[in-house]
């Protein structure tokens, strides 16, 4: 194996945009990875040589892809791929996994999908710009969270406006006015006892309609959504507060402690007391 750094980003709740992994590589001749399939996006931008990207689309169709040097390639949630370095040239990359509610539109702007999962940049200062960040965020080891997430959003900015398959951003649809409405009700009513039901009656759409429109705008169910979001709350309220768990468990919308305590496990797959205690912000007297 080449020489790695590789780093995993702090379990932090963040709900619009987060950070998983990421790292830096110089493979060896004809080094592969895979088959394999992630659970979230998973970016890779080449810095020198070339390499082949092999993947399985949305019809089960297999595609082959020579990547070089300046280009990207994106792996989506669930999809299986595999890639190599080239026995010549091998490359040299970094990558990036993240997952979001903003990355679904960003990469809808930047033409990347699926099926057409390469990325080529048209404007070359942008591209300078978007690889320097993934540099930045691989090789600083000492950055806070908020800086590396700062960064995943200027990565993010220059992936769309650089991509030679950028698309204009679309607005005006009326199902996103009904999303923007749903996500609003939600943030203001996460609290309190409410339903998909009492989501999409606030927004007048009956259940089945207003969950595919959500699901195919923020790329979760909503009965999912809302569960994750009242447990990023819950977090934010055991890191910063003295709030019993009790007390945190009725803030977020469950008045059972009990049921609180199985949803914050399954979401990040230790008790709401173990996770106070590993990321209890400590406030110092003056």
């Amino acid at each position: 194996m080449g020489n790695v750094l590789y780093s995993i980003f702090p379990n932090e709740p963040f709900v619009d945009l987060t950070l998983y992994q990421y790292g830096w590589e110089q493979c060896d001749p004809l080094h592969s990875y895979g088959p394999t399939m992630r659970n979230h996006y998973l970016f890779h931008y080449v810095i020198s040589g070339t390499g082949i990207l092999s993947t399985t689309d949305s019809s089960g169709v297999n595609h082959e892809h020579r990547v070089r040097s300046g280009d990207g390639f994106m792996i989506f949630p669930r999809q299986v791929c595999t890639y190599y370095a080239d026995e010549t040239h091998p490359w040299e990359y970094s990558w990036l996994e993240f997952d979001g509610l903003k990355v679904r539109k960003a990469l809808e702007l930047a033409g990347i999908t699926i099926s057409s999962p390469i990325y080529h940049s048209n404007a070359k200062d942008l591209g300078l710009k978007l690889r320097d960040t993934i540099l930045h965020i691989t090789q600083e080891r000492e950055q806070s969270t908020f800086q590396l997430i700062g960064q995943l959003y200027l990565f993010l900015d220059y992936l769309t406006r650089s991509s030679s398959r950028r698309h204009s951003a679309r607005t005006g649809k009326l199902q996103d006015f009904y999303v923007r409405e749903a996500l609003t009700f939600i943030e203001q009513n996460f609290q309190n006892d409410i339903s998909v039901e009492d989501i999409a009656a606030f927004c007048n759409l009956n259940r089945s309609y207003f969950s595919k429109i959500f699901r195919d705008a923020v790329g979760q169910p909503p009965q999912e959504f809302l569960i994750s979001y009242r447990m990023t709350k819950a977090a934010e309220l055991l890191e910063i507060t003295e709030l019993s768990i009790g007390a945190i468990s009725g803030a977020v919308g469950y008045p059972s402690q009990l049921h609180f305590s199985r949803a914050f496990k399954n979401a990040f797959g230790i008790p709401p007391k173990e996770w106070r205690n590993e990321h209890k912000i400590i406030k110092k007297e003056p």
